[in-house]
């Protein structure tokens, strides 16, 4: 099973865009994805404690320790992934040990295209997880309305989708 993970909360996300293109070429791939939303299924702030009971954390626990591999979404804040993505890593913690890890990043400056790698570093160092050396950042005019209006995104979308589940197929056949 795959799992898409939005994180992004804002009700016009582009993240979300990419997100749901990368959920649809896994369906038309007839892949197992689910389908995570931050702004759909709120989680609590990470306290070290009770917030771990949560049930949509759980829920979200569940499945990334089912997932073969994880597509992550999110938008661009400050030169980093958002927080509310940090906050869903730091309430799952150790379900991500080992799991292959692929991202879809929306900013609104080119300058921030690295802004990845501190998120990419944390998961490969804390949980052992395969990064996708494959990413998508995205700018604001790559999307018109609810789609990816720039080829050349939607075709490096295409490439790391089919990229992840290529590595995550040879990876998973052991």
């Amino acid at each position: 099973m795959f799992l898409v993970l939005s994180a992004s909360l804002h009700p016009d996300s582009r993240s979300r865009i990419m997100a749901k293109a990368c959920r649809q070429q896994l369906s038309d791939q007839q892949r197992d994805v689910q389908w995570f939303d931050l702004a759909e299924s709120a989680l609590p702030l990470c306290d070290g404690a009770s917030a771990y009971g949560d049930s949509e954390v759980v829920r979200l626990g569940q499945l990334i320790h089912a997932a073969q591999a994880v597509f992550i979404a999110s938008p661009v804040y400050n030169f980093d992934v958002n927080a509310a993505l940090k906050n869903a890593i730091e309430l799952t913690g150790k379900k991500w040990t080992g799991k292959t890890v692929a991202m879809m990043l929306a900013a609104g400056g080119a300058g921030s295209y690295m802004s990845g790698i501190g998120l990419a570093n944390s998961l490969m160092l804390d949980f052992r997880c395969l990064i996708v050396p494959r990413f998508v950042y995205a700018l604001g005019d790559a999307f018109q309305a609810d789609t990816i209006s720039d080829p050349d995104v939607a075709k490096r979308l295409e490439g790391l989708v089919n990229e992840t589940v290529r590595i995550s197929d040879a990876l998973n056949r052991g």
